[in-house]
């Protein structure tokens, strides 16, 4: 066992799938195949359970999982220390984003490390809001993108991107007009919405309460691209951001209006610990990351916020 192949697992694992770990690598998915399996007969447990989907820990996986991420993380603190002195972006971090701005930035992320941080590696897990925020507390995230987070004291947090939240339907003649949709409409829509601890569940229900109204919930799916799918689809209509839809690579498919009357919001924020000095590696990749972000295609209505 080494710390190679322990880099090797732990990406796997926070990624859930070889395929997407070889590209933040930049290994042959073969090479990393073995590597990992190699790491399973040295310690004799099957480590990862493959799917269709992906990869999943094993109840062994789960354990090396949480060995595994300090052991690099102390190898990281001690690389960044000694990087410190020459003011150097070396080591390993891990930054946490929600799944649909993840699915926008992993591929440009690790492609600007590799031409601006060469000597540094990078780890991305993705999550809910809430799960970030609890990342960051316990350290297992060095930064994390967050939407309307709760002011911390532990917490610091920087505006990226604010974008309107749009209805978005199947394109065609049930699609209706394509302008704005004041709020007080969406009740007549049956919606596909994420479940209750989603940020955009949250702040649709909130601002449908304050006007009165009663949603129609015709279905509930964890999943951005699956809730995309069901629209397509014709199976409801959804409250997401514009972005989500360009992103989707189904914007043919799709009309997204802007809730308006009022207009409902969302900003993204970088945010990081209150406590802990910021190595020069967390700095490099907060301006990396910062910059990505600011220029996401967002469609007409969406625009940045000064960071």
């Amino acid at each position: 066992m080494n710390l190679k192949q322990l880099e090797y697992f732990v990406t796997v694992a926070e990624l859930g799938s070889f395929s997407k770990a070889a590209v933040a690598l930049d290994i042959a998915q073969p090479a990393l195949s073995r590597q990992v399996r190699a790491l399973e007969v040295d310690l004799r447990e099957t480590l990862l359970r493959r799917n269709g989907r992906g990869v999943s820990l094993t109840d062994a996986g789960r354990r090396l999982f949480e060995h595994s991420v300090g052991i690099l993380n102390r190898v990281a603190q001690a690389r960044e220390d000694m990087g410190a002195q020459r003011d150097e972006p070396v080591g390993r971090i891990t930054l946490g984003m929600p799944p649909s701005i993840g699915r926008q930035l992993t591929l440009p992320l690790i492609d600007g490390f590799r031409r601006q941080l060469p000597k540094a590696r990078v780890a991305i897990v993705e999550g809910l809001s809430s799960h970030i925020t609890e990342w960051l507390a316990s350290g297992r995230i060095e930064l994390g993108l967050l939407y309307n987070p709760e002011p911390s004291p532990s917490l610091t947090i920087e505006p990226l991107l604010e974008e309107p939240l749009c209805l978005v339907s199947a394109a065609g003649p049930a699609a209706g007009q394509r302008g704005p949709v004041p709020l007080r409409e969406l009740s007549r829509y049956p919606l596909v919405m994420p479940e209750r601890q989603h940020v955009i569940r949250r702040l649709v229900e909130s601002q449908a309460t304050l006007a009165g109204l009663t949603l129609d919930i015709a279905a509930e799916v964890s999943s951005i691209a699956a809730i995309i799918d069901l629209v397509a689809a014709g199976y409801g209509h959804a409250v997401l951001h514009a972005s989500a839809v360009i992103a989707s690579g189904r914007a043919d498919q799709l009309v997204a209006r802007p809730l308006t009357a009022p207009a409902v919001n969302t900003v993204l924020c970088l945010a990081t610990s209150a406590h802990k000095r910021a190595t020069p590696l967390q700095r490099a990749a907060a301006q990396l990351l910062g910059e990505l972000v600011r220029h996401l295609p967002q469609g007409n209505a969406a625009h940045s916020r000064p960071g």
